[in-house]
C-alpha cells in the first residue's frame, strides 16, 4: 500500500506511482524549519525499495507469492464448535455471528476438504471451526 497500486499493476503504473509519493512525500518540499513531518510522511528509502521490488520480475513474483501465501492462511481468532453453529436450512452448513454483525459460514464440503479457517463475509475476522474430539474414560461410572 505504499505506492498505492493495485496488487496487478504494470510496471509502468508502478514506476508512475512511485514517482508521484517521491513527489509528494520528498522531505524537501514537507519540513521547513516552520513545519514538522506531516503525519503521512513516508521514509523515501521505503519508497524506493518498495519501488525496486515491484519493477524486477524476479523480486516482484517472489513478493507477490509471499503475499499470496500469507493471505491464505491467516490466523484465527478464537476456535468455534460446529456445535455453536447454526445448522443452514437451504444447504449443508452453518453460520455463526461475528461480534461485527456478520456472519461466518462453514459448508459441509469445506470441512470434508479438511477446510477449518473461515472468514467472516463482513470483516477481516477469521475463525478456525470444527469438532472438539472428546475421549471417554473407561474407569469412570
Amino acid at each position: 500500500m505504499l505506492l498505492s497500486i493495485s496488487p496487478s499493476a504494470t510496471v509502468s503504473e508502478v514506476k508512475s506511482a512511485y514517482h508521484r509519493a517521491l513527489l509528494k512525500y520528498h522531505p524537501d518540499k514537507q519540513i521547513t524549519p516552520q513545519t514538522q513531518p506531516p503525519a503521512s510522511y513516508n521514509d523515501i528509502g521505503l519508497l524506493k525499495l518498495a519501488y525496486e521490488t515491484l519493477v524486477v520480475p524476479e523480486t516482484r513474483a517472489k513478493y507477490d507469492a509471499d503475499r499470496t501465501r500469507k493471505s491464505i492462511s491467516p490466523r484465527p481468532a478464537q476456535v468455534i464448535s460446529l456445535e455453536d453453529f447454526t445448522e443452514l436450512d437451504d444447504d449443508p452448513g452453518w453460520t455463526y455471528g461475528c461480534r461485527c454483525g456478520g456472519a461466518y459460514v462453514i459448508m459441509e464440503q469445506d470441512l470434508e476438504k479438511g477446510q477449518h479457517l473461515v472468514g467472516c463475509n463482513s470483516c477481516s475476522e477469521v475463525i478456525w471451526a470444527g469438532y472438539e474430539l472428546v475421549t471417554e474414560d473407561k474407569d469412570a461410572v
